[in-house]
């Protein structure tokens, strides 16, 4: 016998009809908020980038597509910090697209972590870092599932120690491996 499931999990199941959209999203929308403020906390607000333009544009890349599949709540939170995170990088995207890059000022990894970090002028070190994001998943996903919970959703390490599966130390030596990775490529080092 099967046990049942919590109702997040039941809800995402079900979220392949508009009802049962609505239902998860009801369920998940608080999370997602929470998300979304402590991503944008690190970038400093343009008139276009709020917690709700935010929440809305990974709302659409969560439920608006078909095959919805979220197998679990981890998975769906997973899901959702990248989604952000593609959000964030698609928005850098396109300021550096209007400026041309002029006038970028170099930024650390360092920057990510708790402290402000202005899409509009650090355009340029968000794709990079996303580039080097790229690069890391190929080699270890869970680093960049750690990244992506961590420093796009800001969870803290025990919640991405549960959502995950793993040990808080876990947690703490990925974040360590991943940031190592992140900044020899961002340095350009071999």
């Amino acid at each position: 016998m099967d046990a049942p499931r919590p109702p997040i999990t039941r809800a995402l199941a079900e979220a392949g009809s508009p009802e049962g959209r609505d239902r998860a999203l009801a369920l998940v929308y608080d999370d997602l908020l929470r998300i979304a403020r402590a991503e944008l906390a690190r970038h400093r607000r343009g008139a276009t980038l709020d917690t709700r333009a935010l929440v809305n544009e990974a709302y659409l890349k969560l439920f608006n597509r078909s095959g919805l599949d979220y197998q679990n709540r981890v998975h769906f939170y997973a899901t959702a910090a990248r989604a952000m995170r593609q959000v964030v990088i698609d928005y850098a995207r396109a300021r550096l697209a209007e400026r041309r890059g002029g006038g970028a000022e170099h930024v650390d990894l360092e920057s990510i972590e708790g402290g402000v970090l202005p899409v509009d002028a650090q355009a340029e070190q968000l794709l990079a870092i996303d580039n080097a994001l790229n690069k890391l998943a190929t080699l270890d996903e869970r680093l960049v599932k750690v990244v992506e919970l961590r420093f796009f959703a800001g969870l803290e390490v025990r919640d991405i120690a549960e959502l995950l599966g793993v040990s808080e130390p876990t947690v703490k030596r990925d974040t360590r491996a991943a940031k190592a990775f992140l900044q020899r490529e961002l340095s350009g080092a071999d």
